[in-house]
């Protein structure tokens, strides 16, 4: 784990170069996870590869601003985060999508090795891209990314009380959508 770590900060040093091999090594690195943290915030294919594509320009552009006190990794899921809840909030106010207009149907008659706790999983995140957009958003930024409420708080720049409430709101919405099924 060591060695990936002093790896990483040598490419980031030929990055800050605008050495554009070690920005394309740190680009294939990450940009798999970054363009689901995006697509799971803003649920549309497009969109998520546009955002995770700004990040890393965003990222590539503001390396200086890079402190190392955490991973750079985290550090560019944060600039993906940021971006997408922006994009998202920009998308919210000017279309109201269904989630049928977003998801892709997926032929799975021939895989009978599916897990119940796999589809139970499979039906939450369903339920939860159908739930109000600040609700969605704090409980895909507390579940599916691993934020803390504080880290959360400034993210979506609210309240610590206001997070809580928000996040009590939205898992009570998410039990009551999930009963009903």
């Amino acid at each position: 784990m060591k060695n990936q770590e002093v790896d990483i900060a040598i490419l980031l040093n030929l990055c800050k170069e605008n050495n554009e091999k070690a920005q394309l090594t740190i680009y294939n690195k990450y940009y798999k996870a970054m363009f689901n943290v995006a697509f799971r915030i803003v649920n549309d294919y497009a969109l998520a590869e546009d955002i995770m594509q700004e990040s890393f320009l965003k990222a590539f552009t503001k390396l200086d601003s890079y402190s190392g006190k955490v991973t750079f990794g985290a550090w560019l899921k944060k600039i993906v985060v940021n971006n997408s809840i922006d994009e998202y909030k920009k998308v919210s106010k000017h279309q109201i999508e269904t989630l049928d207009e977003n998801t892709e149907v997926i032929d799975d008659s021939n895989d009978n090795g599916i897990s119940y706790s796999e589809l139970k999983a499979e039906s939450v995140l369903k339920t939860i891209q159908n739930l109000k957009p600040n609700y969605k958003i704090i409980l895909t930024l507390f579940f599916i990314e691993g934020y803390d409420l504080e880290e959360i708080t400034q993210i979506l720049n609210i309240s610590y009380e206001n997070c809580r409430t928000m996040m009590s709101r939205a898992k009570e919405s998410l039990r009551t959508k999930l009963n009903a099924l």
